[in-house]
Formats: C-alpha cells, structure tokens, sequence
C-alpha cells in the first residue's frame, strides 16, 4: 500500500511544539479521510489495559446478569446493549455485538437531566465504575484537545468548542464481538456506517477489522499500531462544517481463519456536543463551490433522536 492509500498517524504533542505544521497536517488529513491515527496521547499502556480488564470480566457474566443492566425503552442510553439490538443504518442484519454505555455525570438537577440519563453501574464487578469513567474523562480531554487543532484548522477561535461540549452528551461504549463459529453468518461484526457525534476517539483499534472506505470506493484497512488512538470524524461535525471535514464511512469486517474464533473487544469514545448546542452550518464553509447543504439548523439533541431511530436503539 503506497503512502497516498494509507490513513495518517499523527503526534499529538506537535500540537504543543509545532503547532502550525500539526494543526494543518492534521485538518488536511481529515479532508482526505475523515480519520487520523492520535499517538503521543499521554493514556498510558496500563490504564487502557485496566480498562479492558474489567470490560472483558462484565462481558463474561452470565447473560441473565447482564440482562439486568438492559434498560429498556432507554434507546441504550446507559447500561447494557445485548446481541442482536442495533442495526447500522439501512442494514437487513443486526450487529454481531453486546456493549455498554458509560455517560457524563452530571448534577441530577442539571437543565441536561432529562436528556443524560444517570449512569447505572454492575455491582458484580467492583472496580468497573472507577475505570470506566477513569477512562471516560481521560478521551473527553484528549477529544477537547483534537477538537482545538480543528477548531484552528477551521479558523475559528482555539477555544470555540469549550462551551459547546462542556456538558456534551458523550458515550463510552465498551464493545465485545463474540467469536464466529459458523461460516455462513450473514452479518458482519458492525455493518458499513458513519458515526453520529462530532468526532469518535477508538481505544482498542489494534485488532484488525476496521475498514474505512475512501473517496474512491475503495476498503482500506485501518489496524492501527498499539500506542495509537484512532479519531474519526462524525456526523455532527460534518455537518457544522458543510462537508469540509467528511464523516467516513466504516465497518468492521469478520477476520479470516483462526482469527474469527476469537472474541474481539473494542472501546470507542462518541464525543458529542451539549445537547442543546443549535448545529447550523460554519458561514466560512459555504462558497460558490460548496454551497449550504443544511439551510435549517437542529440540536444536538434533536440530531441523536433522529439517528437513534433509524439504528434501531430508539
């Protein structure tokens, strides 16, 4: 694969050093792709495996212990998603999946309550809580630090996306894949889709699987090295930005082999606006050339409604 087909991996600590050089590299390669592999983070080795571990330990539970954290007619705000629920948008199969939701704590008489559910927690997995959300606030500071270098490269103030996202809506959402025993499943691990939030941050991405398709129609595997967190643009910021910054779209494709009878495990961070940020287009985006796509604006809110229908979660 020659360096044009290959999806760019950056350091973030060049945001520090060399920011203009990084910000531009940065920005021109969401144009392209849509993704950027983030290494330099500073999430340690440790905390991610920690992480996984207490993960790994609540999917091995019984699936009638599970079944208790499964809130239903949540739309799987928090808590418990078992197999066969969400469907990527426009698919005839359901996902091969079962995953979590962690949210953003938040004082229960907050104007955003009624919007963020509060978080419920496994009780038979002690140290879940404090990891999970160790790990939650961990990416929502590495986000709001991708979020600054866009905000630049749209030349817009460092700190325009501050008081946007300071109460946002944002998921964690631990992922287990189970393994594939039988050759003739007519799903794929996660179908062909576009993310919803304004930008997704993937721990975990060192599986292969992930594919993301490009300008030319083409799959490229994207199996990022260990030390590297995969950041991915979404709808939301799409949209914000007419388009300048694509939402891409991607799926995860069942291995080959042995490798399909083995379980895989990944941990994306959806991180969303708050939920009454208006999104209406970036006067700066739209030219002669790229013209307004979006002349009404909605919430954030409103948005995540919408999609959450059509994935079948609401």
């Amino acid at each position: 694969m020659n360096a044009a087909t290959q999806i760019p991996t950056l350091d973030i600590r060049r945001f520090d050093t060399d920011r203009d050089a990084f910000v531009q590299e940065l920005g021109d390669a969401y144009r392209q792709w849509g993704f950027a592999g983030i290494r330099g983070h500073g999430i340690t080795d440790e905390q991610i495996a920690e992480s996984y571990d207490v993960f790994q330990r609540f999917f091995a539970l019984p699936e009638e212990t599970k079944k208790k954290y499964h809130i239903v007619g949540g739309g799987g705000a928090r808590g418990y998603t078992p197999f066969g629920v969400e469907t990527a948008k426009g698919a005839q199969h359901s996902d091969l999946k079962e995953f979590w939701h962690v949210g953003r704590e938040i004082p229960r008489d907050s104007q955003y309550a009624d919007d963020m559910p509060a978080n419920v927690w496994p009780e038979e997995v002690s140290d879940f809580q404090e990891k999970a959300y160790k790990l939650y606030q961990t990416l929502d500071t590495l986000g709001s630090k991708v979020l600054s270098a866009l905000a630049l490269y749209m030349k817009l103030p460092e700190d325009y996306f501050v008081d946007k996202t300071n109460f946002g809506n944002s998921i964690l959402r631990p992922i287990h894949y189970p393994p594939i025993t039988t050759p003739d499943i007519p799903n794929v691990r996660a179908g062909a889709h576009e993310d919803i939030n304004l930008i997704t941050l993937l721990v975990g991405a060192s599986a292969a699987g992930l594919e993301v398709k490009s300008h030319d129609g083409e799959w490229v595997p994207f199996t990022a090295s260990e030390d590297t967190i995969v950041v991915n643009i979404g709808d939301m910021l799409q949209r914000l930005t007419n388009h300048v910054l694509p939402s891409t779209t991607h799926r995860v494709v069942n291995p080959q082999g042995d490798a399909a009878r083995q379980p895989r495990y990944s941990t994306p961070f959806f991180l969303h606006p708050n939920p009454d940020f208006l999104i209406d287009v970036l006067p700066s985006t739209i030219t002669p050339d790229n013209p307004s796509r979006y002349p009404e604006p909605i919430t954030a809110q409103g948005y995540l409604e919408e999609r959450l229908r059509e994935i079948k979660l609401k």
